[in-house]
């Protein structure tokens, strides 16, 4: 029987007691590969599932991988989780750990990069959830330090990405210690040969749900090409990040993204570095940072294209041009998250002009080369279809539920939409004011430092508000009341024409 597609986590069969604790997160609407995923992954079955970045992968298997734990002994966990990048281990972990706790159990990110002393403390003290990098864990397994005998739960994350970094022999050795009746889930943003046949190795009689485009989806983005100066790179990315705020800009090497975070920094831009030369505490410092709104810029090279994901990202600005296509996807797929938009910056210096209108050809952008205009960032949308997505669907918006309070510091539809232009703002303010009745609610909360919040109107979700329309700059904190209009915006109904009700 299909799960209906817009039950509740309780239609889906979760236990009342994770229930409770989504609720309490303030998540109550799955998102469309939950809803898809959940009941099968429940009933034991092994499944591939298909979903872009950012579409609620981790409860989708992480729910049913919580509800099945059960108590493991010294150094001998019950269930595992791969990841390819360090960055996404540690997320998986994070997020999954209050539902792990609330069930009595325990879970341990393993990974290279740090010491081996916290993990090898955490599996001898009896971890039931592993969340692992395939090097890491292999060193460990063949050190005598763990062992995946009693692992009958296991989640190949984004085996796409594993295949692209060589991990696929490493996850075959990995699950072939494993015991021979675990249930196996994978998931991965493509389906190419190398993942159809791990899958076919791997799994038994699996069912198949997808959703979304295939690869990162880029197409709700707004595509920017600027000729620019080599020496004017710097200066141009600092305008840019300071037009449209959370930016990740990707260098080709690590030297070169040290300089620009000190350039930048020199021109008034918070940064923060990631690549490979950075040790993992350098990394998750950055990320950390970068994720809390305290800098503006992730400064990274394309270790990051797929092993980070950032909630809220307004910008992508290609700093070094991509190798190829895949290469300026991925980057890219880093904004425009979920259903939300973003803004993608490509900055070309004369002599690469022919080699980006060839990648512009390869992927399916149309948009002109032209001179530098930060001002469009906030008022023009450029058409971009890849090939690839343009006959497959385009991922649902994400409920606004599924986002706690806490979480939506870093919502996608809000962080990601990059300021409007004076102008546009006006424009749009106009058309709308003669026509739509005023409302009356209560400021839930608001990001001063991303300038968005959500209002609470009394219908039970809470609507969206962005600094651009606050009336005469006025300022609006939690628990203000407000009086506002309401109109169609990017992803739903937002607040316009916002101004304080005198008290």
């Amino acid at each position: 029987m299909s799960p209906v597609l817009d039950a509740g986590f309780a239609d889906l069969g979760v236990p009342a007691d994770l229930c409770a604790r989504l609720t309490a997160a303030g998540i109550t609407a799955p998102f469309p590969i939950q809803t898809l995923v959940i009941p099968d992954a429940l009933a034991g079955r092994d499944v591939s599932g298909r979903a872009p970045t950012g579409s609620g992968k981790t409860l989708a298997f992480g729910l049913p991988l919580v509800h099945r734990l059960h108590a493991a002994g010294r150094r001998r966990p019950t269930a595992l989780v791969l990841a390819p990048t360090r960055e996404l281990a540690e997320q998986i972990a994070t997020e999954l750990r209050p539902f792990v706790r609330a069930r009595g159990h325990a879970v341990v990110s393993v990974y290279g990069g740090v010491g081996y002393g916290p993990q090898r403390k955490a599996l001898d003290a009896g971890a039931e959830l592993v969340v692992a990098c395939p090097g890491r864990l292999e060193d460990l397994m063949q050190s005598g330090l763990v062992s995946l005998d009693d692992v009958d739960h296991v989640v190949i994350d984004e085996a796409d990405r594993m295949a692209d970094m060589g991990f696929l022999p490493s996850v075959r050795r990995i699950l072939a210690a494993t015991r021979p009746d675990r249930q196996v889930l994978l998931f991965s943003a493509t389906f190419d040969r190398a993942v159809a046949k791990l899958a076919a190795d791997l799994q038994r009689d699996p069912i198949r749900h997808e959703t979304g485009a295939q690869g990162p989806d880029i197409t709700a983005a707004d595509h920017v090409f600027w000729q620019v100066d080599r020496l004017d790179r710097p200066s141009t990315t600092a305008a840019a990040i300071a037009a449209v705020g959370s930016t990740i800009v990707f260098c080709r090497t690590r030297h070169g993204a040290d300089r620009l975070a000190k350039q930048l920094a020199r021109l008034g831009v918070t940064t923060a570095p990631i690549h490979g030369g950075r040790s993992q505490p350098q990394r998750d410092r950055a990320l950390r940072a970068f994720s809390a709104g305290e800098v503006q810029s992730l400064i990274a090279t394309d270790v990051a294209a797929r092993g980070v994901h950032v909630d809220g990202v307004a910008a992508v600005v290609h700093f070094d041009p991509p190798v190829d296509a895949s290469t300026y996807v991925h980057r890219s797929g880093r904004t425009a998250r979920a259903g939300a938009t973003g803004v993608v910056i490509s900055l070309v210096e004369p002599s690469e002009i022919r080699s980006a209108r060839k990648l512009q050809q390869e992927i399916g952008i149309d948009a002109p080369i032209g001179g530098v205009d930060v001002t469009v960032l906030g008022g023009r949308r450029t058409v971009a279809v890849p090939r690839a997505a343009a006959v497959a669907a385009a991922p649902a918006p994400a409920p606004a539920s599924q986002a706690s309070p806490a979480a939506r510091r870093h919502a996608p539809a809000a962080a990601a939409r990059p300021p409007r232009h004076p102008a546009a703002s006006a424009s749009r303010r106009t058309q709308h004011a003669s026509s739509d009745a005023r409302s009356r609610g209560t400021v839930t909360s608001f990001h001063e430092r991303r300038g968005y919040g959500f209002i609470d109107r009394g219908t039970g979700v809470d609507l969206f508000v962005h600094h651009s329309s606050l009336r005469d700059g006025q300022a609006i904190g939690p628990g203000a009341a407000v009086e506002f209009g309401v109109r169609p915006g990017r992803k739903g109904e937002e607040a316009y024409e916002v101004s304080l009700i005198p008290s």
